[in-house]
Formats: structure tokens, sequence, C-alpha cells
């Protein structure tokens, strides 16, 4: 069962719409972490220092808040890991025919009012309601 983390969901979801004003701000570029990932693959972009920070930053300020606090992040997964692998290499084809991830379009896309995002958005939710019903209902399974 998911815990109900009200508080924290709320604080999480302010300082990631912060993140991307920022990042628009002080850079003009959406935070689509796709995007921002793929500038650090070969050939890297010319803007990889920020990106490299960015992503650094996502990495390290989790591990930070578990070092210094009572958190704990419980992670335990009932689907095998060669599922996983597969899942994740679906993931990413959506992500290169959609031009583009949940980050990019759902915060900032759909922040911008941006047809585009609103329904690459609005596919993406119903893909992964359609899913979840198959997957549990029809399948059986986790």
């Amino acid at each position: 069962m998911t815990e109900f983390t009200p508080v924290l969901s709320l604080l999480g979801g302010a300082l990631i719409g912060l993140s991307a004003v920022l990042l628009m701000a002080f850079h003009g570029r959406i935070a689509g972490m796709t995007g921002i990932l793929t500038g650090l693959l070969p050939p890297v972009a010319s803007d990889w220092a920020w990106r490299a920070a960015l992503i650094a930053g996502a990495i390290v300020a989790p591990s930070l808040v578990l070092s210094f606090s009572d958190h704990s992040i419980a992670f335990a997964s009932p689907v095998p890991l060669p599922w996983v692998i597969i899942g994740g290499l679906i993931v990413g084809g959506g992500v290169y025919f959609g031009s583009g991830c949940t980050s990019g379009h759902g915060v900032c896309g759909m922040a911008r009012l941006s047809p585009r995002s609103i329904a690459a958005t609005a596919t993406f939710m119903a893909t992964a309601i359609v899913t979840v019903f198959v997957i549990r209902h029809l399948l059986g399974g986790f």
C-alpha cells in the first residue's frame, strides 16, 4: 500500500515546478529530463555543463535527504528484472516517438498551454490507465 504524504508530495511538486521555471528563466530551456540527458550522451551538446549539473543534482539531492533525515525509501518490485528492462525500452521508444517525456510535456508544456503537450500528456495518461487495467484485470498480474 502506498503511504499518503500530501505535505511531502506538495513540496516535491513545488520544487519540480520551481526548477522548471528557473531553467526556463536562466537558460531558456524546457525541463524535459530526456532531452537534458540526451545532451550528455555522444555527441555531447555544447551546453553540457548545466545538463550535467541538473542530472547530478537529481541524483545527489535525494541521497542527501536520505542521509540527513529519518526518511527511507522502501522499494520492492514484484516484476522480474527482464520485464523491467523491456518496459524501460518501450518507454524509451515512446519518448523518442512522442518527442519528449512527461517532464517536458506534462510539467513545462502544459504550463505553457501547448496543445501538442496537452495531447501528449493525455496520451501518456490514457496509455498508463489502459496498461494497468490490462495487466491487473485481464492478465491477472502484478
